[in-house]
């Protein structure tokens, strides 16, 4: 592969890499996507995608009415202590797992002409000369514009030495994530958020009688019950009423979880060293808000409308650099700053019983702060 030039190549196989690779792939341009795994692979996710991302997955040409995806259009939130509320949600979403959906998007990918290099690292990207090259131990290729969607943090975050992975550990940038899926009897319209000290706990349905089961945490936590996930969920979690039901029923289909560790939800800037930055790589809301698969989805989309006025020779890269950073800021800034305020409440018990009592008896309130963290169809 050496040599080789594409207009666009991205580093990063999620959702956001995958349906920026699909957009532009069907508008004629080359593309070229790297992914460390092979695919399809899990990921840590609350699998649950709010329903301003349907049309556009379905543009994309994922055939989500034949999917039979579960429609979720209620929420439950517990506090530590068992008390719980239950909002409906207006707007609403879906389930569906990432090892599904990923390989879903890489498929439609593949057809319209994206290369796919999966179990492929990517070492380092370098722009020199207007042209960008990224290094892999398989090979270099070059590419006119890169855009970087390697998650919640990577390899290149640190060798680029981003602002977040500089900064001290504190409670916004100290997090640990564990993922399940299980069998439950459990509602398959409904979400439900469940707290215990130091996080909260989702469930919800997605495919083939299966349910997420994702949990976030501190990474004090995690260390409290000697570094061992089976003791956290017996010790912390289990305090709340409905997360020792849900852990003592589950019947769970993977042998360990998957976890993730050094989870941050600091500001990161969206262009690093002229790499247009998407999905988790430019901004991590918080989990509790449900919003992520919808945020990477439409950050694609934003991105991919500036990279093509740039290869169509309309605007400059600065521009492109500038007004997608603007227009990324104006469509999600508002979203991370309420996701991070919200955050707050969800730390010390006391503090998310009294939250949770505030809510239970405010629905106006309830639903105004779902609002504010989801955005309109795209």
């Amino acid at each position: 592969m050496s040599n080789k030039q594409y207009d666009i190549g991205i580093v990063g196989g999620g959702l956001a890499g995958l349906s920026l690779a699909i957009q532009a792939a069907k508008s004629g341009y080359s593309v070229v996507l790297y992914e460390k795994e092979s695919y399809p692979f899990h990921k840590v996710c609350g699998e649950y995608i709010s329903l301003e991302s349907w049309s556009f997955l379905e543009r994309l040409g994922l055939p989500l009415q034949n999917l039979s995806v579960p429609i979720i259009n209620e929420l439950t939130v517990s506090a530590p202590n068992g008390k719980f509320l239950k909002i409906h949600l207006s707007q609403g979403g879906f389930g569906i797992s990432r090892h599904k959906l990923d390989n879903l998007l890489k498929d439609i990918a593949i057809k319209y002409g994206v290369t796919i290099l999966d179990n492929s690292k990517v070492d380092d990207v370098v722009f020199e000369q207007d042209i960008f090259t990224i290094f892999t131990k398989n090979g270099n290729i070059s590419c006119t514009i890169c855009c970087g969607s390697f998650g919640k943090r990577s390899n290149l975050d640190i060798k680029w030495k981003r602002n977040f992975i500089a900064k001290k550990p504190h409670k916004l940038n100290n997090y640990v994530g564990v993922k399940y899926h299980a069998i439950l009897n459990f509602p398959a319209n409904e979400i439900a958020l469940h707290n215990f000290k130091n996080g909260y706990c989702g469930i919800s349905k997605i495919e083939d009688e299966l349910y997420c089961i994702c949990y976030l945490t501190t990474a004090t936590n995690l260390k409290k019950s000697g570094n061992d996930i089976i003791q956290l969920q017996k010790n912390i979690l289990q305090q709340n009423p409905f997360l020792q039901q849900i852990f003592t029923q589950a019947k769970f289909v993977y042998q360990k979880p998957l976890a993730i560790a050094q989870i941050s939800f600091s500001q990161k800037a969206q262009v690093v060293n002229h790499v247009l930055c998407i999905g988790d790589a430019a901004g991590m809301i918080t989990p509790l808000c449900g919003n992520g698969m919808s945020m990477a989805l439409h950050g694609s989309k934003i991105a991919f409308e500036q990279v093509d006025l740039f290869l169509a020779n309309k605007i400059s890269r600065n521009e492109m650099e500038k007004t997608y950073t603007i227009k990324w800021q104006k469509q999600f800034n508002m979203r991370l700053k309420i996701g991070r305020v919200i955050q707050q409440f969800f730390g010390k018990k006391w503090v998310t019983n009294i939250f949770i009592s505030i809510l239970k008896n405010n629905n106006w309130l309830s639903a105004k702060l779902v609002k504010l963290t989801h955005g309109n169809t795209y």
